[in-house]
């Protein structure tokens, strides 16, 4: 299993709640139509900041996406799809700034297994 997290930020023509909306209702769905994510991809989640005062200080992204695929093989058939390459990169461009998006990509160690 490999995991890609990407720490986004926003396309400056539009503001967060565009941003967020956008990446929630359109993108998140194009993303899922993508036939080889299906059997490739093995979960994918969003997260946006949330307002509130805590502990730690806030980064100064617009939110997260963290997609776990089942093999690095598994994560280029995907993101070399027909699909992806002509839909979901395309949308990319218009809701996020990829100059400033920062991507990660390895392999995750679970410290505190998840609770049913």
């Amino acid at each position: 299993m490999i995991k890609m997290t990407m720490l986004l930020k926003r396309n400056p023509d539009i503001d967060h709640a565009a941003f967020v909306r956008h990446h929630r209702e359109t993108h998140g769905p194009l993303f899922r139509s993508i036939p080889e994510a299906k059997t490739h991809v093995l979960r994918y989640i969003q997260t946006h900041p949330t307002e509130g005062e805590f502990p730690v200080p806030q980064a100064d992204f617009d939110g997260t996406a963290e997609i776990w695929f089942d093999s690095p093989e598994g994560m280029k058939t995907v993101l070399g799809s027909e699909t992806y390459e002509q839909k979901v990169f395309p949308d990319e461009k218009t809701f996020l700034d990829h100059e400033n998006t920062l991507i990660l990509v390895g392999e995750q160690t679970e410290i505190i297994e998840e609770k049913a």
